[in-house]
This record gives structure tokens, C-alpha cells and sequence, in this order.
């Protein structure tokens, strides 16, 4: 599985969204997303469960496979 910075990287990419139009689809702040998708869930900046949950959502992708990016424990409430 990708780490978090890489799998919203490409799944941005491939989707052609840029953080602001992330930003606009989840409420997330900019410097947030950029901050992820830059540093993943390991960097200074890091992303809450909620986050987690807005962001597998608007990218249409499985939330387990965003938690396990993410490095969220397996049976972790989201």
C-alpha cells in the first residue's frame, strides 16, 4: 500500500485536482492538504481520523486503504 503523501499525490494526479479544489470538495484547509500530500500522515502536519474519512470520500477512494496510508491502526473508529 501507498504511504498517504504518495497515494494523494497520485490519485490528485489522476484525478486532476489541485489541494485548493480538494480543499473546496472536504473544507480541509489548503496548507493542510498540501501538508499531507507532501509529508503524509508522518510530517509535522498531521491528519485527524475526520480528515481522513473527508479525504478518502471526495477522492473516491476505500477508506481502509486511506487509513492503512495513513498508518491508522486496523479497528481504529473513523
Amino acid at each position: 500500500m501507498a504511504e498517504l503523501g504518495e497515494l494523494l499525490q497520485t490519485t490528485m494526479r489522476r484525478r486532476h485536482l489541485s489541494a485548493q479544489a480538494l480543499a473546496d470538495r472536504t473544507g480541509i484547509r489548503t496548507p493542510r492538504i498540501r501538508a499531507f500530500a507532501m509529508d503524509g500522515a508522518g510530517g509535522p502536519v498531521h491528519p485527524t481520523e475526520e480528515e481522513l474519512v473527508e479525504l478518502a470520500g471526495a477522492l473516491g477512494l476505500p477508506l481502509p486503504e486511506v487509513l492503512h496510508a495513513a498508518q491508522v491502526p486496523a479497528g481504529t473508529p473513523a
